[in-house]
């Protein structure tokens, strides 16, 4: 395993996912959600429905919780709905995983840059509010390109932002939508076990999976 990991030690860039990645932001999700489904006279959807949802951007999560058949008209006013709900709610619950902040400080000697789904103005805001946003060179979001992920877009724009090479940049991330980017982009990935999407990372394989962000400088080094 050992040798085997001396293959990273050329990593120059991470990018991160954030959600499920960087934060925990399961129940401000899950309570906007809610908060949208019962603006148009639904139910609510325990929080395990809704994370199954997360992951592909806000009106892929407001079509999926209003289920199948709902018109293209009315899941555009409740994602308008969800978004001026999430923008005042965001931060409620929402906090950085445990060891978050200290594994961004072991890595403090690379680049780092974010990649989410999320739209990129309250990715920054959110970050701003944990006192995270200047741990990052970059932060892109889902409406900074004209694709989202898992299209590659923004790590081919990450890369020549840096000037960075492929074999020096790691893509890490809870889900498989995380891994498939990275793959996309011909970067290594790093799948972490305990975020929204981890069941989803048995069948995406990711070239490695740690249990804790603070598991990944000493991997990086070749000493995992």
């Amino acid at each position: 395993m050992q040798e085997e990991n001396h293959r990273f030690k050329s990593i120059r860039l991470l990018i991160f996912d954030l959600d499920g990645t960087l934060i925990d932001s399961e129940r401000d999700l899950a309570l906007s959600v809610n908060a949208t489904r019962k603006q148009v006279g639904m139910e609510p959807l325990s929080s395990e429905v809704i994370a199954s949802y997360v992951g592909n951007g806000v009106t892929t999560l407001v079509r999926r919780a209003l289920g199948e058949g709902t018109s293209e008209a009315a899941v555009e006013k409740a994602t308008s709905f969800f978004l001026d709900y999430y923008r005042a709610h965001m931060l409620d619950h929402t906090d950085v995983y445990p060891g978050v902040r200290e594994a961004l400080s072991a890595l403090k000697e690379h680049r780092l840059a974010v990649l989410t789904n999320k739209p990129v103005n309250f990715s920054r805001q959110i970050l701003a509010g944990l006192k995270l946003d200047s741990r990052f060179a970059f932060i892109y979001g889902g409406n900074s390109f004209d694709q989202k992920k898992p299209d590659p877009a923004g790590v081919l724009r990450l890369m020549r932002d840096t000037g960075v090479g492929t074999r020096e940049t790691m893509m890490i991330g809870d889900s498989e939508t995380d891994v498939q980017t990275g793959r996309n982009a011909g970067v290594w990935t790093c799948g972490v076990t305990y975020g929204i999407g981890s069941p989803t990372l048995a069948r995406a394989q990711p070239d490695l999976t740690i249990d804790d962000l603070r598991e990944l400088q000493a991997l990086l080094d070749g000493h995992g």
